[in-house]
C-alpha cells in the first residue's frame, strides 16, 4: 500500500521550538512597527495565532516595566524583613549569653 501524497508518519511529532523573551519581544516589536503580521509569521515560521498570543502577553506585562513594586522587589523586600528578623534574634541571643557569662 503506497502512501497518498502529502500524507507523512503519524508517529514522526513536529519539534517545538522554544522562544527566548528577547526574540519574541523583536518579533511583537516588529509588528507594532507597522511590518506586515503575515510577513514577520512567514520569516519566523510561527503562526499568526502564536504572534497574537505573544502580543497579548506582552501588552499585559508591559505596565510592570513602570512599576516600582514588580515581583523581584517584593521578594527582595521579604527576604529583607526575614534577614532583619534573624538578626535580631541572633543580637537578643548574644546579650543574653554575655549576661550570662558576666
Amino acid at each position: 500500500m503506497s502512501k497518498m501524497a502529502g500524507e507523512g508518519d503519524k508517529r514522526e511529532a513536529m519539534k517545538r521550538r522554544k522562544w527566548d523573551p528577547q526574540t519574541k519581544a523583536s518579533v511583537i516589536l516588529q509588528g507594532m512597527r507597522g511590518r506586515a503580521v503575515a510577513d514577520i509569521c512567514t520569516e519566523h515560521q510561527i503562526s499568526q495565532a502564536q504572534y497574537y498570543q505573544w502580543r497579548e502577553q506582552f501588552l499585559e506585562n508591559l505596565p510592570h516595566v513602570f512599576s516600582k513594586n514588580g515581583r523581584k522587589e517584593k521578594a527582595l523586600h521579604r527576604e529583607n524583613a526575614h534577614l532583619k528578623k534573624i538578626i535580631g534574634e541572633l543580637t537578643l541571643e548574644l546579650k543574653k549569653l554575655s549576661e550570662w557569662s558576666a
